[in-house]
């Protein structure tokens, strides 16, 4: 249901949008929370047109579908908002990864948490370089909770990086 949820929430927010624009925004700000590929969205958007929440309209000369909600779409998107409450379990497998690294020795452990570290810094750095340039409340929110996000991951990965060293030194049990 989120992708389709998701979906909804940016073609309000943009009006009409190509599967290609939606997939292109989805990398830019909600791939922080959600993300999707080609490969799902064009899939959802037939549903969601079958289903009366979305029309779609051929556009250019490439032949490209623009997809617009429908009244019946914005009040899906709107009770969804208001009525349902979302489910909070997050599905990571960096995040599982983190969880299991008091399996190895700490050798092995603090590169990976460096690494970690690192990738979460550029990821942060990045959506920092987005921010002043989204204008618009559902982007300028997103990307501040995306770069908020990664600013705690690898906060985490370096303290806990720290940490596994220190104890190794003291000969510690990682």
């Amino acid at each position: 249901m989120s992708l389709r949820i998701a979906l909804l929430g940016l073609l309000q927010e943009s009006e009409c949008a190509s599967g290609y624009d939606l997939t292109k925004h989805f990398e830019l700000s909600a791939a922080n929370m959600w993300s999707a590929k080609h490969s799902q969205i064009y899939p959802e958007l037939r549903k969601m047109e079958a289903d009366g929440a979305v029309t779609a309209e051929e556009s250019g000369a490439r032949g490209k579908r623009v997809y617009r909600l429908t009244p019946e779409g914005r009040e899906e998107l709107r009770r969804w908002l208001v009525e349902t409450e979302p489910m909070r379990n997050v599905r990571s497998e960096s995040g599982l990864r983190m969880f299991l690294l008091p399996l190895l020795r700490a050798e092995e452990a603090v590169p990976l948490l460096r690494a970690e570290e690192l990738l979460y810094r550029a990821r942060q750095a990045r959506l920092r370089e987005l921010c002043p340039n989204k204008p618009k409340p559902i982007d300028r929110y997103q990307i501040r909770m995306g770069e908020h996000m990664m600013a705690a991951m690898a906060d985490w990965a370096a303290e806990t990086a720290d940490d596994i060293e220190r104890r190794a030194a003291e000969g510690e049990d990682v």
